[in-house]
């Protein structure tokens, strides 16, 4: 549908965005697929708020940097509105509404996890987890194996995750090097994929558009890059080493504002991505919380709006409140500080991300393209996606341990939550059902199975 002959839309203020980006808060279900379409449908095509072609430069752009690409979208859209306070506040009112119902539900879980329909319900939904995100692996391995090459980096991503215990860093440096020799000696191999929609869609006269001219905060100027880094490092720094002297190193609130620092650095390929370098170092490094509790925290991620990374507050709640940092008489304070803190260390470069490099973006128009080296990431995720897989796949299904041959393993084996878990990949890969449907489904048959006295 052409709108060419309507009249421009007016002006966006401050607040009319503020309170779209609040909204938004609290409706971006669906993943970032759907969080990616949520804001084109409402930006671009409802409220003509910036142009196709700019809603799909910027996205090019979030989508080759590490993190969350709608976060970084609509930091990048908001900054490009009403500059960096207009980021600021888009980005932060796209988490905020999930770190809150995250804290509550947490808190939920901890407190009332051992209550008998409480316990049915998550003991229906970790089977439905490991379904979701073996669905995970083959929805980005369809998109992003498109030859042979990049079928056996995903295969050896998942030798070197599962087999040799390599950790995750590792892994995406090997296949970044992959990827840049490749690009040299097989470019074709290694042509990046579309993104999330494709441009063509005229939608008339819009606030940001293509011709016009450019504002005066996207023009590249070294002084304003230089203050956004040194602010983000101050930013960074200062909780930092303020826990280092105060509490010292080896303290756990310490120790998760550098895991998640590193960990939001290394989160390309989306959230599911970076679950197993959480896994890693969240259950088998530190023990902050079991992998049962992680795929707990996973299912409630996956029903609360906001980005799924959003799983690290849980991770930082229930491994602050466990511990009893702030004392035995305030745990929930303990929680509730641990699931701030990562949220503040996993999403802070997203800002410096978008803050830093926007105007540079806005100077190369029409020349952003994915490289070489990320489409090799791009495929070693896969295999580390399907080894989270089996890694929640065995522990949900094994829920004693595998014990000592294949008659003893068939022993242990929990037939109704493997019974779950075929139903809901059914679901998911046949019948095409929603991560929400196929939840909700999974906890009402868990919830029965329990009060039956069957699980």
């Amino acid at each position: 549908m052409r709108l060419t002959d309507a009249p421009p839309p007016a002006s966006v203020t401050f607040w009319q965005a503020f309170r779209f980006w609040l909204r938004l808060g609290f409706i971006s279900f669906g993943g970032p697929a759907g969080q990616i379409a949520i804001l084109h449908e409402e930006l671009v095509v409802r409220r003509r708020w910036l142009s196709e072609r700019r809603f799909l430069h910027a996205l090019n752009y979030c989508m080759v940097l590490p993190g969350p690409e709608a976060q970084q979208l609509a930091i990048y859209i908001g900054w490009l509105m009403h500059r960096t306070w207009g980021g600021i506040v888009a980005g932060a009112l796209f988490v905020l509404p999930s770190l809150a119902i995250l804290i509550g539900l947490s808190w939920v879980y901890v407190a009332f996890g051992q209550v008998p329909w409480v316990a049915g319900v998550f003991y229906g939904i970790k089977p439905a987890v490991a379904a979701i995100v073996l669905q995970a692996a083959h929805r980005i391995g369809s998109r992003a194996l498109r030859n042979r090459v990049l079928w056996a980096i995903a295969a050896a991503s998942f030798i070197g995750i599962a087999v040799l215990q390599l950790p995750f860093p590792l892994i995406l440096a090997l296949a970044a090097a992959a990827g840049a020799l490749g690009g040299r000696l097989a470019p074709t191999l290694f042509v990046a994929g579309g993104g999330h929609g494709s441009a063509g869609h005229d939608t008339g006269p819009t606030v940001i558009d293509d011709h016009g001219p450019r504002a005066e905060h996207t023009v590249f100027r070294w002084s304003r890059l230089l203050a956004v880094l040194g602010v983000s490092l101050a930013l960074w720094l200062a909780p930092m080493a303020w826990m280092v002297a105060q509490l010292g190193w080896a303290h756990t609130y310490t120790q998760m504002g550098w895991f998640f620092t590193k960990a939001a650095w290394m989160t390309f390929g989306g959230a599911y991505a970076v679950l197993p370098y959480v896994v890693q170092g969240a259950v088998e490094h530190f023990h902050w919380l079991s992998p049962l509790q992680m795929m707990d925290g996973l299912a409630l991620g996956e029903t609360t709006p906001g980005p799924l990374i959003m799983v690290v507050a849980f991770v930082g709640y229930v491994g602050a409140h466990t511990q009893a940092l702030l004392g035995p008489h305030a745990p929930f304070l303990a929680g509730a500080l641990g699931a701030a803190l990562v949220t503040w260390f996993t999403f802070l470069p997203s800002f410096m991300f978008i803050l830093a490099g926007g105007p540079l973006v806005e100077s190369s128009r029409h020349e952003m393209r994915l490289t070489a080296p990320l489409t090799a990431i791009t495929a070693a995720v896969v295999g580390v996606i399907l080894n989270l897989a089996l890694f929640f796949g065995v522990h949900v299904l094994w829920p004693q341990g595998l014990g000592h041959g294949l008659q003893d393993a068939l022993g242990r084996l929990d037939l109704p939550a493997a019974a779950l878990s075929v139903a809901a990949a059914v679901a998911l890969f046949r019948h095409k059902r929603s991560v929400m449907q196929v939840i909700g489904g999974a906890a009402l048959a868990g919830l029965a199975l329990r009060l039956g006295g069957v699980a």
